[in-house]
């Protein structure tokens, strides 16, 4: 759990990214009554302690999460100017659980597709897909759409990724940009809005080299717009691309 967000004592509770958001969808859920058609996933015995999130970030980054805290902070000066700790990403009480927690909630859904035991899984704590193998980003510590990928393609040779969040999906992309296996479509507002990254003409590197795919998007869009930009583009990708399975 986050420390209380009307304490106080820390200051960055002010700070949008709150984990109401996540308990505010599931009561959504719950109150159309979608959560009958749904199955929980249960965290099997030993789970949580086994999970690994340096298969993607670095040692060094993951143990200064583990140990920064508010109270400790100022003892890691160095190192929250370096992995970009700050106001979009403070400090925070307990981060290295809650980073723990949102992950293995998108590993136990890429696992449970993978074992067949589900069609669709879904973590609606997940999504963080700002965050770098070395770095803090955009209100995300940990990338859980890197690490369930990654998991992912222990099983599937083609994983499709997909983004329709209104800011450009970069961590994504930069894991992936030199790979074939894995394609990265991001759906994003362009131009002067964070990250500032995703621009038409950004396809990937080498082996990566149309891999990736973005769709940049100015202010004003309206549904019909979108919806007709999205299924024309993800038919051609689908054709194409030939995914085996996907993270959206």
């Amino acid at each position: 759990m986050m420390q209380d967000t009307t304490d106080p004592k820390y200051p960055e509770n002010m700070h949008p990214m709150k984990p109401f958001r996540i308990r505010m969808t599931h009561e959504l859920i719950e109150k159309y009554d979608l959560l009958d058609s749904m199955v929980d996933i249960d965290l099997p015995d030993g789970y949580f302690d086994e999970i690994d999130m340096s298969t993607f970030h670095s040692d060094d980054y993951i143990e200064l999460l583990k140990n920064i805290s508010p109270d400790t902070q100022a003892d890691y000066k160095d190192q929250m100017i370096r992995y970009n700790f700050g106001e979009d990403c403070p400090v925070f009480p307990c981060m290295y659980d809650y980073c723990k927690t949102y992950a293995a909630g998108s590993l136990l859904a890429a696992e449970s597709i993978m074992c067949g035991h589900s069609d669709i899984a879904i973590n609606w704590a997940g999504g963080l897909h700002h965050a770098k193998k070395c770095e803090a980003s955009g209100f995300c510590y940990v990338n859980d759409c890197v690490l369930a990928i990654l998991e992912m393609l222990k099983k599937w040779t083609r994983v499709l990724y997909i983004d329709i969040d209104c800011h450009h999906g970069d961590g994504v992309e930069e894991a992936f940009l030199l790979t074939d296996r894995v394609m990265t479509v991001s759906f994003h507002k362009y131009g002067s809005f964070f990250p500032g990254t995703g621009s038409i003409n950004d396809i990937g590197v080498e082996t990566g080299k149309y891999y990736s795919v973005n769709y940049p998007l100015d202010e004003g869009v309206d549904d019909g717009t979108y919806h007709y930009a999205f299924k024309t583009v993800m038919e051609e990708i689908k054709l194409r691309f030939k995914p085996e399975a996907v993270f959206l």
